[in-house]
């Protein structure tokens, strides 16, 4: 590869937004230039591309995302959720090990590896699946090679769920990286299934649903994860929090070491979206009130939730449109966050640079990746490009193999749309069209 120019954008990066051009030398940015003027050697030798009116931001990194490989079938692989994703100004991803078989051995995590080497559009890591019984295979795990360890505490959709307190305590105290967990309380949703059950059979209203899986499940889960990594000197991540009291009590832990994960579905979407969506927004945790939605985008834009992730779950929508009981949970929504938080910031609720913070700079840092989440001379050219002021108007076809959004044959549109994304110096995205090129790479952490 050559050198490009990104000429006369408006940059959104650490805090400051703008005009100016970035150069990209192979898969390195070489120069950032503020104002309008850059050097005559590199306007000579470069591909320039004009970001007239185009706003630049570091690539957006989405560290929850389930591509469903292996054993997805129609739902989801990793060269389909990549390429979606990437139409979204995704340039990396951490999946989750939640497949089948799961990802709960270091040799079936390096398969995933080798299939994300031939066919991701995005750079990528994997998840190893904390289970009963794989203690020493978490031990054994290359922190630098690896995003981390994913613990399902209570409650899982699959068979990743450890609820034994022992192996729960082993996972804390052992764990030598960071420990993402899903925090529901399996017995409190057992209980509050049996009376949904018992009032309606397996038809149960959709608005039912944050009431199963209740705030009390994920506080009840969230202070006993809180309270292990206190005890252990666990790197704990929470993910999804989906509560103003779990958001309350990470803003009060006072420990750096303990962080939490907004997602973009609680941040738009709130318990009076069950009548319009229905199922379609049935996830894990339950997208819950108002007043918890309000108060995540507070937590959000105060930083005391750190990273903005998609927990992008594609189903078959014939599966999607079945009753309550038998329909699975998560929401298809990896090629929309980016849109869905600028949209956000348009409205009022973020700055464009907190926008950059939360999906590219925080995960970068909480993560420790090497050489992403910037845009810093000498740092991989992971650049999602935006036009803030040209509406996205088909929503009808998602690129997911699934094949559809909870937008999809809707009256909406969003007010931006995402134009370039561009992947270690190449443009995967043009346009806003996939351009057919592949330039990923396993992502790297600094520990």
């Amino acid at each position: 590869m050559g050198t490009i120019l990104l000429k006369n954008g408006t940059v959104v990066n650490e805090g400051e937004v703008f005009r100016g051009s970035i150069v990209i030398s192979g898969d390195r940015i070489s120069g950032v230039f503020r104002g309008t003027e850059v050097p005559d050697h590199i306007l000579s030798g470069a591909e320039v591309v004009d970001m007239t009116g185009l706003h630049i931001f570091p690539g957006v990194i989405d560290t929850h995302v389930h591509f469903r490989e292996p054993g997805g079938g129609r739902k989801g692989n990793i060269e389909s959720e990549s390429k979606a994703v990437a139409l979204g100004g995704v340039t990396s991803f951490m999946d989750m090990p939640n497949n089948n078989p799961p990802a709960l051995s270091l040799s079936l995590l390096e398969e995933k590896f080798l299939s994300a080497q031939k066919t991701s559009y995005a750079n990528y890591s994997f998840y190893l699946g904390a289970g009963k019984d794989n203690l020493q295979e978490i031990k054994k795990m290359n922190c630098r090679d690896i995003c981390g360890v994913k613990l399902f505490m209570g409650s899982s959709t699959g068979n990743l769920m450890v609820e034994d307190d022992k192996a729960v305590e082993d996972i804390f105290r052992c764990c030598p990286t960071l420990l993402a967990v899903h925090c529901e309380d399996n017995g409190i949703i057992s209980e509050n299934l049996k009376k949904a059950l018992s009032e309606y059979g397996p038809d149960i209203p959709p608005q039912m649903h944050p009431m199963i899986r209740s705030a009390e499940a994920c506080l009840k889960s969230s202070k006993k994860a809180v309270s292990l990594a206190n005890r252990y000197g666990t790197r704990l991540h929470i993910l999804h929090v989906s509560t103003k009291a779990e958001a309350d009590m990470l803003s009060e832990s006072g420990n750096p070491a303990i962080t939490g994960e907004a997602c973009a579905s609680y941040l738009w979407f709130c318990s009076k979206d069950y009548k319009t969506y229905g199922n379609l927004i049935k996830c894990n945790p339950a997208i819950k009130s108002e007043e918890d939605m309000m108060a995540l985008r507070k937590a959000l834009k105060d930083g005391v939730l750190k990273t903005v992730g998609s927990d992008h779950a594609p189903h078959l929508l014939e599966d999607k449109q079945k009753p309550y009981a038998e329909c699975p949970s998560g929401i298809p929504l990896g090629q929309y966050i980016f849109q869905m938080m600028l949209s956000l910031a348009k409205g009022g609720v973020f700055t464009l640079a907190e926008v950059a913070d939360r999906m590219s700079h925080s995960p970068a840092r909480c993560f420790a990746l090497k050489d992403r989440g910037f845009i810093r001379e000498g740092y991989y050219a992971d650049l999602a490009v935006a036009d803030l002021d040209k509406e996205c108007m088909d929503l009808s076809s998602p690129a997911s193999l699934c094949g559809w959004s909870p937008f999809s044959g809707r009256n909406f549109t969003f007010p931006c749309s995402v134009v370039h994304t561009i992947v270690n110096g190449c443009f995967v995205v043009r346009d806003g069209a996939l351009t057919g090129k592949r330039n990923s790479l396993r992502l790297r952490f600094d520990r």
